[in-house]
């Protein structure tokens, strides 16, 4: 699979791509739980990554435009996240460093 985490036009661009998927998300922060790393745009959740029940499955959620609760969801290699969180911490877009390494500890 091609990733791709950069900093792009006054946001962070997050970017998984294979023969049977495709995710990517723009945000301007990271928000790190326990368990969850939520995207953040202006202000707005647009989208997650989370432990699947506990199991080892690591899957992507985003939001759509649409009213209602529609999201999208994808699994995503354990590898894309800590790129994702490496990234995000290096160009400062984290919003907690101390719940980056308790996710750290429990998901990756």
């Amino acid at each position: 699979m091609e990733t791709t985490v950069i900093e792009h036009d006054g946001a962070m661009l997050a970017r998984l791509e294979g023969d049977d998927r495709v995710f990517e998300v723009r945000f301007d922060a990271l928000e790190p739980t326990d368990v969850t790393l939520r995207f953040r745009r202006g202000g707005e959740r647009v989208g997650s990554v989370y432990n699947d029940d506990g199991t080892k499955r690591t899957m992507a959620r985003l939001t759509t435009a649409r009213e209602g609760t529609d999201f999208i969801g994808v699994e995503v290699p354990k590898e894309f996240v800590a790129e994702v969180l490496d990234t995000a911490l290096e160009m400062g877009r984290v919003t907690d460093e101390t719940a980056a390494e308790g996710y750290r500890l429990r998901v990756l």
